[in-house]
């Protein structure tokens, strides 16, 4: 694979050993509005996830990469979605635990992997969806030159209220 090595992190595949990581970023409720998640996933389920994640992005349409400090700790993950060779773009988004913030992770791992789509999978467009009150993600994307191109007025209803979603893309 592509050297996914920066200055302060690396990036690299889902492992058996990131079962207790997986099992508790996705049982985050904090995270779940991010990931339409709704009930709690099984470490069995979890498993079975890590196991296929050897598949191809052109099979699987999907990818996940482990942001891990330089210590080798987990500390985020950065998935590509909605992966279609067909148009030459895929969705994107960050996660980062919040001890971790703040200390450029996030930046570095979002430059790795666009660096990563436009010169190994032929991406011509990359693109995320952020709440509107994100602040910290918006200001991330946009630093690395997202631009906003849409908003999908009431796209999500959580904690009993619909929620703005913003459309940004980075075109190469």
């Amino acid at each position: 694979m592509a050297n996914l090595i920066g200055k302060n992190i690396s990036l690299r595949a889902l492992e058996p050993e990131d079962i207790d990581f997986l099992f508790f970023t996705e049982n985050n409720d904090l995270f779940w509005e991010v990931s339409s998640t709704q009930v709690p996933f099984s470490k069995h389920l979890l498993k079975q996830y890590i196991n296929n994640a050897h598949q191809d992005i052109y099979e699987a349409k999907q990818y996940r990469f482990v942001i891990c400090n330089s210590t080798n700790v987990p500390v985020g993950m950065i998935d590509l979605f909605d992966f279609n060779p067909q148009h030459n773009r895929v969705g994107i988004g960050i996660l980062l635990l919040p001890q971790y913030e703040n200390k450029g992770y996030a930046t570095e791992a979002l430059e790795l992997v666009i660096d990563y789509t436009f010169q190994y999978l032929n991406i011509h467009q990359l693109y995320a969806n952020i709440t509107s009150e994100n602040k910290k993600s918006i200001a991330l994307f946009e630093k690395l030159n997202f631009k906003l191109v849409g908003t999908k007025k009431d796209w999500l209803y959580t904690n009993k209220q619909y929620k703005d979603e913003l459309l940004y893309q980075l075109i190469k």
